[in-house]
């Protein structure tokens, strides 16, 4: 798939991530748009995991630690073919496995998620044992920057250091944005890339919101033999959206019905400018 082909998928993702939501009266709406360019790279661009080989224990493996974002996960593994996309109407609604952080009864999800700070843990085990029994498979995981607070996550960066996982891949949505407000007021991270570089990872920065610059970054994966890949992936909350951009109160907004009518006018211009 091509970069425009991408770019093109990341506008159809948006569309269904600001329909279910609204369908579903809740979800976490400019996490998920922060972060679908990513999943859409990811999915579409990078890792082996498709339906076919969910089953195979030497497949990539993708880790989403930033679980309340899980309406973009939903969204990217439904487009894969993981199960109908019909099925995304009945988010949140009474008896569907469709809940509002990932759960392992959705099939293409490999770990419940959404206790902030977990994440990177499964995913350095999951590293650590694919190097033990010999597999050749990639490990990827998605944290938010808000849960850079929990120290579960530093732990885990020195175990990886220490294993010399570099077939562990890192992400980063460094929109600095969290529920209440700017990441730097509530729990100050910076200088977070110096702070990730002394904890043992090779470091890369890129513009988490450009197709460019995500394929060009993952085509290079490990960036140093012997050490975690970490990609430090600066978004916009709620990119793509003019009204909700890096605005915190949309963390976990419903729009209006007039929002969301100017929301798709939105996505419907940016589609036809490609």
């Amino acid at each position: 798939m091509d970069v425009r082909e991408l770019k093109r998928k990341s506008i159809q993702y948006r569309r269904t991530i600001l329909r279910i939501i609204k369908q579903a009266n809740s979800g976490h709406t400019a996490g998920s748009l922060s972060c679908v360019d990513i999943l859409n790279v990811l999915y579409n661009h990078v890792m082996n995991i498709r339906p076919d080989n969910f089953d195979d224990p030497c497949r990539d493996h993708y880790i989403q630690s930033k679980g309340h974002s899980v309406e973009a996960l939903y969204t990217v593994l439904a487009d894969r073919g993981f199960y109908p996309e019909a099925e995304l109407d009945t988010l949140c609604k009474f008896g569907s496995r469709f809940v509002g952080h990932p759960t392992r009864k959705v099939y293409g999800i490999e770990h419940n998620t959404g206790a902030l700070g977990h994440g990177l843990s499964v995913s350095v085990g999951l590293a650590l044992a694919a190097k033990k029994d010999g597999c050749s498979n990639r490990v990827f995981t998605l944290l938010g920057d808000g849960e850079l607070a929990e120290g579960s996550s530093w732990e885990a960066l020195m175990a990886a250091s220490h294993y010399r996982l570099d077939n562990l891949t890192i992400i980063v949505d460094r929109n600095t944005l969290q529920i209440t407000d700017r990441t730097e007021n509530v729990m100050g991270l910076e200088p977070l890339a110096d702070k990730f570089a002394a904890f043992g990872c090779a470091v890369r920065t890129c513009d988490g919101n450009s197709i460019e610059e995500l394929t060009h970054l993952f085509d290079g994966l490990p960036f140093e033999p012997g050490k975690p890949s970490l990609v430090l992936a600066k978004t916009i909350k709620g990119k793509g959206i003019s009204f909700m951009e890096d605005t915190v109160k949309w963390h976990h907004k419903v729009p209006s019905e007039d929002e969301y009518s100017a929301a798709i006018h939105e996505l419907d211009r940016a589609e036809a400018s490609l």
